[in-house]
């Protein structure tokens, strides 16, 4: 017969307190999403993906802490459980406020070795709350090795749960209240405990928590105040003197900050021409996360005071036709809108990703704006832009996209990691198919030298024409530079011979310089004006339009293949065989030459790596686990298969959050919804094998494995499909699409790690934690090595990796009928 916990009998608790699980792994979870905000608003999100990614580790080290003290943590598991849900609630608040407090400088981190140190710190620091909140699920897992499905269904269901709740709570909160939240839900996990227990003892306890949850959300604002880098643009421009903050609004697209500089007045006008004579109006400035600036700039009606808007690269196509329907994608703080009212646009229509946006322009501070003057030629939309563009229904003679992002990100690859779908193939082609007949598609970018995304923008578009059937590219091409700025044209026709002489007479007059229009000569002047050492723009779009194309890619000393949905990294250029080069030249202004997403990207997997070993594998080696057998290949075999779907389920769930996002249309409702969806259904598929006999795991694993394996690979080719069938049902109809889609393949995924960890605990339950520890180190380190493996293969190869990785552990599952161990 089966003993509980190793002989260790729960008189004071009788079953699992599955209620403070769900509650724990919802505040964990939920947690994890805040810090991603918060070090985006302080740092930047590439310091975010580092610190988080490590402090995950915390679920792994909590394996090998509690195989270590097992005995004695589960002699007393209702005070270990109620201890951890409290350190948890107290930790989550003071360990962020100490970190955010280090004076980490992540763009200092390749010259100054204390800067090294710091970021260990911050590991340190952002590892404990992580750690807290794991100790709770690992010890109810071995403490209750019976109901093992049970409790790992209210975890992932509670994680789900805190996936939609953070996006909630930031809808509503500002992060530093939403981080009050959280931590109050770590002290009611632990007063919920208290409850749970049969019978109900030491209720004073729970009333200590619940007091505790209440001042933490009575505490002085103050005390949680966000202390951002000061090297961002907001900070930088607060120092201006009168310079002040007249408001702020939170959501989880980003804190927009705008700011008011009466005395020294801002000057936002990207890539304006040295030869612009006409001074812009007052402008306030828009800030996103500290950084990011764009203007709102005072308009009364007078259009001459906008003459300086077509001293910019952007103005283009404005002189090369008389548009009169444009959509503009990215509206910012309006200055698109104000340069096509500028040129007397008939009908103008901007799109915005945050709605609080729009509603400045129109409400709060339509004065200063000017709406009044533009309302009636001018209709806004709150969406993201290239779902907006798929389902709107109208054609257009022009389509801006100017400067979606921030110069410093873009120059420093901060933005590497992202994945953008505003500049893949995919993305051109749809919007080409918007176009009238001989309309035009301009899209301005930042100058970065040597030059990366502008020629990684020309190569997209080259092969956005030919895979829409057209043979002659070069002919539908214009593409023009600035000092600051370039902007591409892609015509939806031939290029004429008068748009040649306006694109001429336009560069002539702003001193900007040409780089590419059809029928080029030779001769051409192309770098005239914003001299660089060499032609580089010119000759590479040369290169690209040319038989050489692959063979020039290949050799640039960056990445600059054309993005694609399957692979959508458009800010990625990093090669490593240009990485010896920068850094011999890195003291003499060569880091700015380092794309720092790929490098951090790797390092983040190195240290997840040997932290894991160090944490969870080495100590584990030396541990008896009590009861049991033994020989090493099945520990092996254990590790394998925890290891298996630890990855892989990840892998899955990256992926498919990349593959809904365009059909759901928003980034954040993309993850709410993926996330809590793959959790959920998860957790009901744990709650299926809660009815599993043990005898017939093994068959139930294979039942589980086969479907999802099929339903899976079967949507790499029928989703695209099915989702462009749907048309735009408005977003709870697609919500509830995506759900049913992710059922079947998360219900299944949800079998695997309970059915393993059952068989572990009939071998041994004194390596229960252990098998944890690996799962979650895994789950770290899939997080990291999902992105690596999209940026080569595309999500397409990591559904496969992952599926190929599920198919594994019906080999490896640890059936019991092996010899048992002793030791790994």
């Amino acid at each position: 017969m089966h003993r509980p916990a190793d002989g260790i009998e729960g008189r004071e608790l009788n079953r699992p307190p599955v209620y403070a699980i769900l509650l724990v792994s919802a505040a964990a979870l939920a947690y994890e999403v805040l810090l991603i905000r918060l070090f985006s608003i302080i740092q930047w999100h590439h310091f975010a993906y580092m610190v988080i990614s490590m402090a995950l580790l915390g679920y792994g080290a909590s394996g090998t802490f509690v195989t270590l003290l097992r005995r004695r943590l589960l002699a007393a598991f209702p005070e270990a459980f109620l201890f951890n849900a409290n350190l948890f609630g107290l930790t989550a608040v003071g360990c962020f406020m100490l970190a955010q407090h280090l004076p980490f400088n992540m763009l200092e981190m390749f010259w100054d070795p204390a800067q090294l140190g710091y970021l260990l710190l911050a590991y340190l620091l952002l590892f404990i709350p992580f750690f807290f909140a794991a100790n709770c699920i690992c010890l109810s897992f071995s403490r209750f090795d019976r109901k093992i499905p049970r409790i790992y269904a209210f975890d992932l269901i509670g994680a789900g749960l805190g996936a939609l709740g953070i996006i909630l709570l930031l809808h509503l909160l500002s992060p530093q209240d939403a981080l009050r939240c959280i931590s109050a839900a770590g002290f009611a996990a632990a007063a919920v405990s208290v409850f749970e227990r049969r019978p109900p003892r030491r209720l004073h306890s729970a009333l200590v928590c619940l007091s505790l949850a209440l001042t933490i959300t009575l505490l002085p604002d103050g005390w949680f105040a966000l202390k951002s880098s000061q090297y961002k643009a907001l900070n930088q421009t607060l120092q201006i003197g009168g310079a002040r903050i007249l408001e702020q609004h939170s959501s989880p697209l980003g804190l927009v900050t705008l700011v008011e500089s009466p005395l020294v007045p801002l000057r936002l006008a990207a890539g304006l021409s040295l030869r612009n004579r006409t001074e812009p109006p007052p402008q306030l400035g828009l800030f996103t996360d500290g950084d990011a600036p764009s203007p709102i700039t005072h308009y009364k009606g007078d259009r001459s005071s906008l003459a300086y808007l077509d001293y910019q690269t952007s103005a283009l196509p404005y002189h090369l036709q008389k548009p009169e329907q444009v959509l503009i994608l990215g509206m910012g703080g309006g200055s698109g809108i104000l340069q096509a009212n500028y040129h007397a646009t008939r009908q103008i229509h901007a799109v915005e990703l945050n709605p609080w946006l729009p509603q400045l322009l129109q409400h709060k501070y339509a004065e200063f704006s000017g709406w009044k003057w533009l309302r009636g030629n001018t209709r806004l939309h709150t969406g993201e832009a290239r779902s907006f563009v798929s389902t709107d229904v109208m054609r257009y003679d022009l389509i801006q996209m100017s400067l979606l992002d921030a110069a410093g990100a873009a120059s420093g690859g901060v933005y590497g990691l992202s994945e953008n779908y505003l500049y893949t193939v995919e993305a051109l082609r749809e919007y080409l198919e918007h176009l009238q007949p001989g309309g035009m598609l301009a899209i301005t970018r930042w100058v970065n030298l040597p030059p990366r995304d502008g020629l990684r923008l020309f190569a997209t578009a080259v092969e956005a024409l030919r895979e829409s059937g057209l043979d002659n590219p070069e002919d539908r091409l214009m593409l023009i530079r600035g000092w600051d700025t370039s902007t591409l044209v892609i015509k939806n026709g031939t290029v004429e011979a008068a748009e040649v002489s306006a694109l001429l007479k336009f560069c002539t007059e702003r001193a900007f310089d040409i780089v590419y229009f059809p029928g080029i000569p030779r001769d051409h002047p192309v770098n005239l004006h914003n001299i660089l050492p060499q032609p580089y723009f010119h000759e590479g779009a040369i290169a690209l339009l040319g038989a050489g194309a692959s063979d020039y890619m290949d050799r640039y000393k960056f990445d600059i293949r054309p993005a694609r949905d399957d692979r959508p990294y458009f800010f990625e250029f990093f090669k490593w065989r240009t990485l010896p080069e920068i850094v011999s030249i890195y003291r003499r202004g060569g880091f700015s030459l380092l794309e720092l997403g790929y490098p951090i990207l790797i390092l983040t997997l190195i240290q997840a790596v040997i932290a894991s070993l160090l944490l969870v594998l080495l100590p584990l080696r030396y541990v008896k686990p009590g009861r049991g057998g033994g020989n090493k290949s099945h520990g092996w075999r254990i590790f394998g298969y925890f290891l298996a779907i630890g990855l892989a389920y990840l892998f899955i769930e990256m992926a498919f959050i990349q593959k809904f996002s365009l059909f759901l249309g928003h980034p954040v409702h993309a993850v709410a919804v993926v996330i809590a969806g793959f959790l959920i259904f998860s957790g009901l598929g744990s709650l299926f094998a809660t009815r599993i006999p043990a005898a017939r795991r093994a068959r139930y694993l294979i039942f589980s494995i086969f479907p999802l394996s099929i339903v899976a690979a079967a949507y790499l080719w029928l989703l695209p499909a099915l989702l462009d069938s749907l048309g735009n049902p408005g977003l709870a109809a697609k919500a509830a699409v995506v759900l049913l889609l992710i059922a079947p393949v998360a219900f299944c995924m949800g079998m695997p790690f309970p059915i393993g960890l059952g068989a572990v605990a009939d071998i041994n339950p004194g390596l229960v934690p252990w098998a944890w520890g690996i799962n979650g180190c895994a789950s770290l380190i899939s997080a990291i090595l999902a992105s690596l493996l999209a940026i080569h293969w595309g999500f397409n190869g990591v559904i496969l990796i992952a599926l190929a990785l599920y198919l594994l552990t019906i080999r490896l599952y640890p059936d019991g009928r092996e010899q048992s161990y002793s030791d790994l």
